[in-house]
């Protein structure tokens, strides 16, 4: 009999001796199949907007769910209440082997704890599914690489969870700033800020877990072995290594947006501090944190800026900014507007004997990220899930393809690992390791 720990290390590594496989699963889809889609995590974010955007797509995309796969017996038991409600008849599995076993599903949406967001993927990907993989994609860089290698090997479609690539604002910003009227990017600042004692506890569902009716140790994974405790369970983001907390969670969404419209992998360093300065209800992530990221081009010495970040749950004022500004003024994705503001006046210009330098006003269109939700409106995650739907059946890469999720989880590692060290972060390109005071970040 297969263990836990072997079929997670057989699973992901995509050996032989694992039960199945690619070869061993495989449906040809036709342009008129109906793609049956299994529910990897029945967990918070599932159950709110990406529920809610499949179900919206799904008659129009020819989409359905028809299994769900979940350790906690009561979310499992939750689940099948609420489709059955909806007339939609559930498998339900006990866990991911069990999901993969049956030939019920072409695809799967995975919702899990931030730390088995990578493993999952290549759980899913080596048993023949396409999947839709909830951010960040990663929180160490040996579960990162497996994933990559996985979803490289396999070829199958793997959507990360970062909506901001599919939102008709950033879309338009990232054309804008590539068009070169932007100009050379000098800097970028970035908040996220929130007032919510409340944020990722779950005081009224804590009591209802019970560890016989959960799989402790397969929740687990590959983490270092502990004893039960339904808070890491269920409010993992406040304890790593189950989750870095700010960077896995809120940082993942902003720093992509600067890979994605600088074409920049990753930083070259990262320095970065900060504490629990309030709530201090046993949670070793930080309420507070700020990093200062460098980000260079390796190849053209003119590319070259930092991004600031900071993010508190202690203090709303700020809310959600993403600022870049170049010589000319600034791009303002809260605003979406692209204005003149701090740009060279010819007052400064004329001493100099320079030209003033002021961007012409210009107005994306219109989306805002709200700090009351984790990763922003609706239609970016509709959005974000039709892209995904449409590449299952065209066989074409998605918007923010395993590559974006590889990169990102890069910046928010070397970020948690600046933040527990105390030391400067860098990328080893050569070991694809995150160093930090001269060794290789682990936890």
């Amino acid at each position: 009999m297969t263990t836990r720990r072997e079929f997670i290390q057989k699973a992901a590594l995509g050996t032989a001796a694992v039960t199945f496989s690619a070869r061993s699963y495989s449906r040809i889809l036709g342009a008129n199949d109906r793609i049956r889609v299994g529910i990897v995590g029945y967990s918070d974010r599932f159950r709110g907007s990406l529920n809610q955007a499949f179900l919206s797509l799904a008659k129009e995309m020819n989409f359905e769910f028809t299994a769900l796969s979940d350790i906690w017996s009561l979310r499992r038991e939750a689940a099948d209440k609420f489709y059955k409600e909806r007339g939609i008849n559930l498998k339900l599995y006990r866990n991911n082997e069990e999901l993969y076993s049956a030939k019920d599903t072409d695809a799967v949406i995975i919702s899990t704890a931030d730390f088995q967001h990578a493993l999952h993927c290549a759980e899913a990907v080596r048993a023949g599914r396409d999947a839709y993989v909830e951010k960040p994609f990663a929180e160490t860089m040996t579960d990162a690489r497996v994933a990559l290698k996985a979803v490289q090997e396999t070829g199958k479609i793997v959507q990360i969870g970062s909506q901001r690539r599919s939102a008709v604002n950033y879309i338009a910003a990232n054309d804008y700033l590539n068009s070169g009227k932007f100009g050379k990017i000098v800097m970028v600042e970035m908040t996220w800020n929130v007032n919510q004692p409340g944020r990722w506890r779950r005081p009224g569902v804590v009591p209802l877990l019970k560890e016989a009716d959960t799989d402790w140790k397969r929740y687990q994974m590959n983490r270092p072995a502990a004893a039960f405790d339904p808070r890491k369970y269920l409010e993992f983001r406040l304890f790593w290594p189950y989750s870095s907390g700010i960077p896995g969670q809120w940082m993942a969404h902003q720093i992509d947006t600067v890979h994605w419209f600088t074409k920049l992998a990753h930083p070259r360093s990262v320095a970065a501090n900060g504490g629990i300065y309030l709530w201090k209800d046993g949670r070793t992530n930080f309420d507070t944190m700020t990093a200062v990221f460098e980000y260079g081009s390796p190849t053209n010495p003119d590319i070259s800026f930092q991004v600031v970040y900071s993010s508190r749950f202690t203090n709303s004022a700020g809310g959600v900014k993403e600022l870049y500004y170049s010589n000319g003024g600034m791009l303002n994705l809260d605003t979406n507007k692209i204005t003149p503001e701090g740009g060279l006046q010819a007052r400064d210009a004329k001493a100099m004997n320079m030209e003033a330098n002021l961007l012409e006003p210009f107005d994306l269109p219109g989306i805002r990220v709200e700090t009351a939700a984790d990763t922003g409106g609706d239609s970016m995650t509709t959005a974000h899930m039709r892209n995904w739907m449409e590449c299952v059946r065209t066989r074409k890469t998605p918007n923010a393809d395993v590559i974006a999720g590889y990169n990102h989880s890069i910046a928010n590692i070397m970020c948690t690992a600046s933040l527990r060290t105390g030391e400067k972060a860098t990328f080893d390109e050569k070991t694809q390791e995150v160093m930090a005071g001269g060794k290789v970040f682990q936890y």
